[in-house]
């Protein structure tokens, strides 16, 4: 088995470069003064607060890997997930937004379509004078992505999409979605393509908005297509490559899912450390006993442990070199580690930590949609499993 080191001549690096630095301490500051005078009252009201993503297109926040002649940022995959990690300390669900935003409908605009179509969408994007969405999963296929029901007709210079997607981050609020639709037989990888829908498309709409457990200031909605006529030029690649362009799509957002759980995690830690410094009992503070201390111990660790995956991953995504097993392990094991630091960060708050006036509760329910968004626990061991065995 191939060590976690040798991925390079010189092993590899694990200092952070300056531009991770300036953009992790822009999010920060951004994620203070923004987000968290703000974040129980999103919460409580499951409010997506559209405008913040304009204020984050500002500082590039929003096409932090677009090349900067398509109006983003330039930067590598370490300094998105520095960005994804950095906000979802504060807010799962912004930072959950964020990295839809950038990693599927953006990342699948940048990574398959033409020239023509870059310049159409991807200044808007990175910029978020559009805000993007991405749809592959429906009601009836979730993981069983080749059996979809959503199909696309060639009629002349037009596809007429029928049918709907369901958990679509931004389905609402979205100006454009990469959509994954049927133009074969069910169950044929050749048989999916990808269609970019403009918002405003006759035939387009949006269907109801899910009342989430957590990450509640993300907007998760349905899409439907009713006869919807897409321009047959909206087509990303060749008809029938959809299906393996969203396996590769995945293979970045899986990235910034463990990005995002790894933020989850560092807050939840954080507010524990803080809290168990605090609280006394017995007349000394919580952390001085060995059944909290562990507990910190623990999750410090598993913290470390998987933001060294979510960084060897980037790194591996930034060099354009195989990534798939790596944010497979990424993902799998930064969603896993963020349940059970904000399991443990409940309990080392202990009542307090059941209530909605201290910040555990919330890391507690957001953390859950790690495990499941973007091919949930149990697919992630399939695709490491397959990888492990190929090799």
């Amino acid at each position: 088995m191939d060590s976690l080191f040798t991925d390079s001549p010189t092993g590899y690096d694990f200092s952070i470069n300056d531009n991770q630095q300036m953009v992790g301490q822009m999010a920060r500051d951004f994620a203070e003064r923004n987000i968290r005078p703000y974040v129980m009252e999103w919460d409580e009201a499951q409010h997506f607060p559209a405008d913040l993503f304009k204020k984050l297109g500002e500082l590039g926040m929003m096409g932090v890997v677009v090349p900067e002649q398509y109006g983003g940022s330039g930067f590598g995959y370490a300094e998105y997930v520095t960005v994804i990690s950095e906000i979802a300390k504060v807010c799962g669900s912004i930072g959950l937004s964020l990295a839809a935003h950038n990693s599927l409908c953006t990342g699948h605009i940048l990574a398959f379509g033409n020239e023509e179509q870059k310049h159409k969408w991807l200044p808007k994007l990175a910029t978020a004078e559009w805000l993007g969405a991405w749809g592959l999963t429906e009601s009836g296929t979730g993981s069983d992505a080749l059996n979809m029901g959503t199909t696309a007709v060639l009629e002349g210079d037009h596809y007429i999409v029928n049918g709907s997607k369901n958990f679509i981050t931004h389905g609402k609020s979205g100006d454009v979605a990469v959509v994954m639709v049927r133009s074969g037989q069910k169950g044929d990888s050749r048989g999916i393509s990808a269609l970019v829908i403009e918002k405003g498309t006759p035939g387009f709409t949006h269907g109801k908005k899910e009342n989430k457990m957590g990450m509640r200031a993300s907007e998760t909605t349905e899409l439907v297509f009713d006869n919807c006529r897409v321009p047959k030029e909206n087509l990303l690649g060749n008809e029938g490559e959809g299906f393996k362009q969203a396996m590769t799509v995945l293979d970045g957002g899986r990235i910034s899912i463990a990005a995002l759980s790894l933020g989850i995690a560092k807050g939840a830690f954080e507010a524990a450390v803080a809290y168990s410094k605090e609280r006394k009992q017995f007349g000394q503070p919580i952390s001085n006993f060995q059944g909290i201390s562990f507990k910190l111990a623990e999750m410090a660790t598993e913290i470390e442990a998987a933001e060294l995956l979510v960084m060897q991953a980037a790194d591996l995504k930034t060099r354009h070199l195989p990534v798939t097993k790596q944010s497979a392990m990424a993902k799998y094991y930064a969603s896993e580690v963020a349940v059970r630091v904000a399991n443990e960060a409940v309990q080392i708050f202990g009542g307090y930590g059941y209530t909605k006036d201290f910040p555990v509760e919330k890391y507690y329910r957001d953390a859950k949609l790690c495990t499941i968004g973007e091919g949930t626990s149990e697919i992630q061991k399939i695709v490491i499993s397959r990888e492990v065995l190929r090799g």
